[in-house]
């Protein structure tokens, strides 16, 4: 059996895209995804996403496998690489791409709306932001109350973290200088520490200035990566929600720059960024 994949990167966050429309079960099993995604022996990625029928109100559905085999309710750098892949495999089909184009996807975290904006950028309607302790989950606190400004203490130091799910959980931390955090090391501790049931995505944070943060990444499931979506919508919230930041700013990470909206009129978080095709290819099962 063999299938043809796609791989695409949002800002070096980079993904194999599976064509599955015609069934619901991903053709790869978690433990092929870890084969595919290892750099030296497989194609190399930070994820396997595939693209699977929609049902009612949504175009498309995705699921996503991450690099060690564990599935994350969504990603936003990986949400962004779908849409321009749903949109490569319509137009190979003969369908005509009128641009805004706009997708309904079902995913683990609810309903994500992509749109493909006529510059090749995407922007993403990311939905309002969870921040009670039990939606996140953790229970540095009251399940019914927020986690803002929370101390933790992880490898050996004491932290003031501000903790939001974007359907997936991040906590937050600002720091004076993010180049200097040993990430390789203190990621880990935070992603497995008992305060999080479900493990974390954590971001560190440097504040440059009210429209423009700094960010670096450890992903659950994935370690350091180049960008993280949700987590920059994450950190945004975290840094409003501090008095950091406006609600509207530029969030820089390693692999290039997002922008991030908390919109005050509906309480979503909207993103907009790149997503670029790399090359395609046959998988041999």
């Amino acid at each position: 059996m063999t299938a043809t994949f796609t791989k695409y990167h949002g800002l070096g966050n980079d993904f194999v895209l599976v064509d599955n429309r015609h069934q619901t079960e991903p053709l790869i099993t978690p433990n092929e995804a870890v084969r595919l995604c290892d750099r030296h022996f497989g194609i190399g990625a930070d994820g396997i996403i595939f693209a699977l029928p929609g049902e009612g109100e949504h175009d498309y559905a995705m699921r996503i496998f991450n690099a060690d085999g564990s599935e994350p309710e969504m990603c936003g750098n990986g949400i962004r690489c779908l849409a321009k892949f749903l949109a490569q495999l319509e137009t190979s089909e003969g369908h005509a791409l009128d641009l805004p184009k706009r997708y309904s996807i079902h995913t683990l975290a609810g309903t994500i709306v992509p749109k493909l904006q006529p510059d090749g950028q995407v922007t993403v309607d990311m939905g309002p932001p969870r921040l009670l302790a039990g939606e996140i989950p953790t229970t540095l606190t009251a399940a019914a109350e927020k986690v803002i400004n929370q101390a933790i203490a992880v490898a050996g130091q004491n932290w003031s973290v501000t903790c939001v799910s974007m359907g997936n959980p991040h906590c937050i931390t600002f720091v004076d200088e993010v180049a200097t955090v040993e990430l390789s090391q203190i990621g880990p501790q935070f992603e497995h520490h008992s305060a999080f049931p479900e493990r974390i995505n954590v971001e560190f944070i440097q504040v440059v200035n009210t429209s423009y943060l700094k960010m670096r990444v450890w992903e659950r499931g994935a370690g350091i990566t180049l960008a993280c979506g949700t987590g920059a919508c994450a950190a945004l919230v975290a840094a409003v929600l501090n008095g950091h930041c406006d609600r509207q700013a530029t969030v820089e990470l390693p692999g290039g720059p997002l922008q991030i909206e908390w919109s005050e009129a509906d309480n979503h978080v909207y993103m907009t960024g790149p997503a670029a095709q790399v090359f395609t290819g046959t998988l041999a099962k």
